[in-house]
């Protein structure tokens, strides 16, 4: 008998019955188990004005039936990026259980709710450098923006940081999601969940390696 979703994703006949945001948390609380370290991390592509794809390492920082959400600076390569083309994909690949999920979907701007909410949640040092970096504009050295840093710490003194303007998140909304396991002889399990719309049933369908 199938005790795990995993077991049910990939040995019953019909998958398109499983939730695949339930069978993601199965596998991520697996992750948080057995990875070193940062097993929220994931790859996050986007693309910029010319159709050039950019893919750089972000964090999970949230989630929910909606999507998938992580925080940046507005500024940023990212954040330029996401406001001008809101579409986005991602892989969180863990090697320590030989899984990855890979995911592709609109993005949406979180509420300000939920962006001052995580930013509460940092540590003083990184809600200060959310504020105090200028992500992915030209930076002369180190030591202006250990000075940046140095300036915005004293001028704040005692006071609650407040999170800037600048800084929010994006929330991916997935319309397709793939989970895959690894197989002897490269063999690999893969299953795909597609659905037409994020108000729309998921469909599921086994992929050859």
């Amino acid at each position: 008998m199938s005790n795990t979703l995993t077991d049910k994703l990939f040995d019953d006949n019909d998958p398109a019955v499983l939730d695949p945001f339930a069978i993601f948390e199965e596998w991520f609380a697996m992750a948080h188990q057995s990875e070193p370290n940062d097993a929220h991390a994931m790859a996050l592509a986007s693309v910029d004005d010319g159709g050039m794809p950019d893919v750089r390492m972000v964090l999970l920082n949230a989630r929910d039936t909606r999507g998938f959400s992580f925080f940046t600076n507005f500024g940023s390569a990212k954040g330029v990026e996401l406001l001008a083309h809101p579409k986005a994909a991602m892989v969180m690949h863990w090697k320590s259980i030989r899984r990855q999920i890979r995911m592709r979907g609109p993005v949406e701007v979180v509420t300000p709710a939920e962006a001052d909410a995580y930013f509460a949640s940092r540590p003083r040092g990184s809600q200060i450098a959310s504020a105090a970096s200028k992500q992915s504009r030209p930076l002369a050295n180190r030591e202006r923006l250990a000075a940046d840093v140095a300036a915005l710490t004293a001028q704040i003194g005692d006071a609650d940081m407040v999170r800037p303007e600048h800084w929010s998140g994006f929330r991916l909304v997935p319309l397709e999601i793939e989970f895959w396991k690894d197989g002897e002889f490269r063999l690999h399990d893969r299953v795909r969940y597609t659905r037409e719309g994020t108000d729309m049933p998921w469909s599921a369908q086994r992929l050859y390696p």
